[in-house]
């Protein structure tokens, strides 16, 4: 995650919103340790007290020497070279909680956050208390250790660990600097609205990248994993707030760490850093590309779907609505109403967004994955009413027939867990009547799903009384 950080339905670009500020967050950077396990007491108890010499300026002293040294190690072993110094600073708690409020304010709105909010709510990824924003400055400042700034080109590290066991952090921060003056990190601030899939996939690229520099980092002295871990006070890191958060929260901010370097890693085996370093230029177009690497070298891109906006169609009452509300009071309703339903969001799930949104009721990885592999594009929109309804419409597009039947049939299944309550209702059967469809209804509305040949559509939250074969029609077309 960083100045932005998180894909497609889930909307969890807003976690990526923190992605401009580079940033290593403790749990994680123990990936390039490789979970070590050692039983450690805390550095708090075996560390002597720092003396009074030992003052900010001396400190600010050591890190600008450790920052050239380490910097100097990492170019090496990343194989870039140096094209200017890097400035770094410590911080303290504070500082960084501000910096990290101060960015997160700055990159999402309140309107992205409710988005984000309603869209994790409606899928059953969150709880329906769930506030987007307080748990995202919960969760980051419990787990920052670091951040590179591209705007102001330096990094910052915590204040509260010691400088040797800094170095695998500030091998992390500092492979971003050279990431940055070598390919413009910057260029990754504006990202296109409404593909945050490709987005998170090129996040993959460059944590993934820096995680497997630290890796590399670490394995040059032997000494260097426990030194960092004796640094962190010991593995039982604080996780409080992460333990807490929505599993498909904490999955997506692994994912660019874990499955990036994982990929980034393929990349390095196949044509050393050389090959890692032209997929700057040649970015993965999806998530798909980063879980198969064989599509992202096969230059396989993700299918660009369409959705048009269907809020006019949902703002128009059935006659049993308007007949209901006219007795209600006494009025003729006949006259038009101002827009009641909006888009809230237009976005792309992607292979990884689906896969979360089907194992948060499947519970069975393999299932989940089989099902979303396959995925060859897709779109969704967020609809919110005027009592604060919210509904989902979803097209997706796959590989084969074969494909798009075995995930609808997972989404079957997954609607039948999300709404315990779901009765089925046996659709309307007819010449244009896709080859499959399934229909529920449940207490937050009709869930319906069609497949018509490798594309499949889905209607999460219609409320009661709105004509779902009338927005079938139109999202079909």
């Amino acid at each position: 995650m960083s100045k932005k950080f998180l894909t497609g339905a889930l909307r969890f670009q807003d976690l990526k919103r923190l992605r401009h500020t580079r940033f290593m967050p403790i749990f994680l950077s123990l990936l390039a340790v490789f979970f070590v396990s050692l039983d450690l007491t805390s550095s708090a108890q075996r560390a002597p007290q720092q003396s009074a010499a030992t003052t900010s300026a001396a400190r600010n002293a050591a890190l600008i020497a450790a920052t050239a040294e380490v910097l100097k190690e990492t170019s090496e072993i990343r194989q870039l070279s140096i094209l200017r110094p890097v400035q770094s600073s410590a911080q303290s708690r504070p500082e960084i909680e501000r910096t990290l409020i101060k960015n997160l304010d700055e990159d999402m709105t309140a309107t992205q956050a409710h988005a984000s909010e309603v869209t994790l709510r409606k899928l059953g990824l969150a709880p329906d208390d769930f506030q987007y924003r307080a748990l995202m400055i919960r969760l980051l400042t419990e787990q920052v250790a670091g951040y590179y700034d591209p705007k102001m080109q330096q990094f910052h590290l915590a204040d509260w660990i010691d400088l040797d066991g800094q170095k695998p952090i500030m091998a992390h921060e500092l492979t971003h600097a050279l990431q940055d003056q070598h390919f413009n990190l910057r260029r990754f601030e504006h990202w296109p609205k409404g593909d945050s899939d490709a987005e998170l996939a090129a996040h993959a690229l460059i944590e993934g990248d820096a995680t497997l520099a630290m890796a590399l980092y670490i394995a040059n002295n032997p000494l260097r994993p426990l030194a960092f871990l004796k640094s962190l006070g010991s593995t039982r890191l604080p996780s409080e707030e992460l333990d807490k958060a929505p599993r498909a929260l904490r999955e997506t901010l692994l994912f660019p760490y874990q499955d990036g370097e994982k990929w980034v890693f393929i990349l390095y085996k196949q044509g050393g850093w050389d090959r890692v370093s032209k997929a700057f230029t040649e970015l993965p177009q999806s998530t798909e590309q980063i879980l198969h690497p064989e599509k992202y070298f096969a230059h396989e891109p993700p299918v660009r779907v369409t959705l048009p906006d269907i809020a006019p169609l949902l703002d128009r009452s059935s006659s049993s609505e308007i007949r209901g509300r006219r007795s209600e009071v006494g009025q003729d309703l006949r006259t038009p109403r101002p827009p009641a339903w909006k888009r809230l969001d237009s976005d792309v799930n992607g292979e990884w967004g689906f896969y979360l949104i089907l194992d948060q009721f499947l519970k069975s990885p393999a299932e989940s994955r089989r099902a979303a592999e396959g995925w060859g594009g897709d779109r969704f929109a967020l609809y919110e009413g005027p009592r604060g309804e919210a509904m989902l419409v979803s097209l997706s597009v796959w590989d084969t027939e074969s494909d798009a039947r075995e995930f609808f049939d997972a989404y079957v299944k997954r609607t039948e867990l999300r709404y315990p309550d779901a009765r089925s209702i046996e659709p309307a059967v007819n010449a244009q009547s896709p080859l499959f469809s399934k229909s529920f209804l449940t207490s937050q509305g009709v869930v319906s799903m069609d497949v018509r040949g490798a594309r499949v559509l889905v209607l999460e939250g219609v409320p009661l009384g709105k004509d779902v074969k009338g927005l079938k029609a139109t999202l079909w077309r």
